[in-house]
């Protein structure tokens, strides 16, 4: 039973009560300004304080409510740490002439405001120099293949502007306080770390950047792991999906080694998992569901397309998963929930079925009756 905290108001009338019935000879009330009036204002707002305090104190003593430092202090217990914001790195391309090369530090502009070093200096061949570059700040940089770069000031023999041609590594913001919660309160209820499936998904997970894990046995073959990553925040412009390729960590010998997002996933799980399992960690593989909804009636408006959208995409990141099912209940449920007064889901009608092991349901295109998409 929770214990009731008692209100300023009955802490003042408290006070005054206890004054009053506190057997002070001739004391029979107590006057507005009086010193004993304010003694007792003062001393119910100090003990308001003081429940107050403990208030606090209860929330930090257990995991599901701390926050802070002090949920920090109870996923360390754990071996769980709080996400840090990572920068972006990755490759970039210039029209260059003769051996010209953009020397290392050199200052960039990515398009959307985003700014970047040269780590190295760029390498030249056949009238394109590649430079490698890393975002002068952390956080999620929105950065995707074909991005515009201009350099901040002129290097002779490279023309102004160039194209992002590679993404080493997607920028991330700081985890927020709930998923680390989470993962906080799901190290506490796991029994023990394995090799299980779940103990995969947890390493994945802890991957900054990584907002949904999922692990296949035996994927590949006897032996192997299959890990299928999503970075929703960091990579949003893909959809979520990793910039990379699918393969293992950096010196396991037995498979293709990953690039980008798939080789940091790789090596972070490469350190905790069984020694002698193949881990493989891939994308999913987006297989588009096309919509079509009709009899909206009145509800037909703009404002409503959105919010069928919205809430169909919110439905497909939290039922969705590789070779995973998405039943017509699923989308039903999704939609009614925004408060139409009348809509039909025309197609599809069947559950949604992942082509393959690693093929990932994702909402395509939503239309009306007209065929015209939202």
């Amino acid at each position: 039973m929770a214990y009731p905290r008692p209100t300023l108001s009955q802490l003042r009338q408290q006070a005054l009560q206890d004054v009053v019935s506190g057997g002070i000879p001739g004391v029979v009330a107590v006057l507005r300004f009086s010193v004993l009036y304010v003694l007792a204002m003062v001393l119910a707002g100090l003990a308001w304080l003081h429940y107050g305090y403990i208030d606090w104190v209860s929330l930090q003593s257990v995991p599901w409510t701390a926050t802070d430092e002090y949920l920090a202090a109870w996923g360390a217990l754990k071996g769980v740490y709080r996400k840090g914001a990572t920068a972006a790195t990755g490759t970039a391309t210039f029209p260059a002439t003769g051996a010209s090369t953009i020397p290392a530090g050199t200052q960039f502009a990515l398009q959307g405001g985003v700014l970047a070093t040269a780590s190295a200096e760029s390498v030249t061949a056949d009238g394109q120099t590649v430079v490698d570059w890393t975002a002068s700040s952390t956080g999620s940089a929105g950065v995707t293949l074909g991005t515009i770069v201009t350099l901040s000031s002129p290097v002779p023999g490279i023309q102004t502007s160039g194209t992002v041609t590679g993404v080493t590594v997607s920028g991330a913001d700081i985890e927020n306080e709930d998923d680390f919660r989470t993962r906080v309160m799901d190290a506490f209820q796991a029994q023990g770390q394995d090799g299980k499936q779940a103990d995969y998904v947890d390493w994945a997970e802890a991957v900054t950047g990584v907002t949904r894990a999922w692990c296949v046995g035996n994927g590949f073959g006897a032996g192997t792991v299959v890990v299928y990553v999503m970075l929703d925040e960091a990579n949003a412009a893909t959809g979520g999906f990793p910039v990379g390729t699918d393969g293992t960590a950096a010196g396991d010998p037995r498979y293709t080694t990953a690039t980008g997002d798939q080789l940091t996933v790789a090596n972070a799980i490469q350190a905790e998992r069984p020694v002698t399992a193949l881990v493989i960690t891939c994308a999913p593989i987006a297989q588009p569901v096309d919509f079509v909804i009709t009899d909206l009636g009145t509800g037909d408006t703009t404002a409503n397309h959105a919010a069928i959208k919205t809430a169909l995409a919110d439905m497909f990141r939290r039922v969705s998963a590789p070779g995973g099912t998405i039943n017509p209940n699923d989308w039903q449920e999704a939609i009614a929930a925004i408060g139409l007064d009348s809509f039909e889901v025309k197609s599809p009608t069947d559950p949604v079925v992942g082509a393959n092991q690693g093929s990932m349901p994702v909402l395509g295109t939503v239309s009306g009756a007209d065929g015209v998409a939202w």
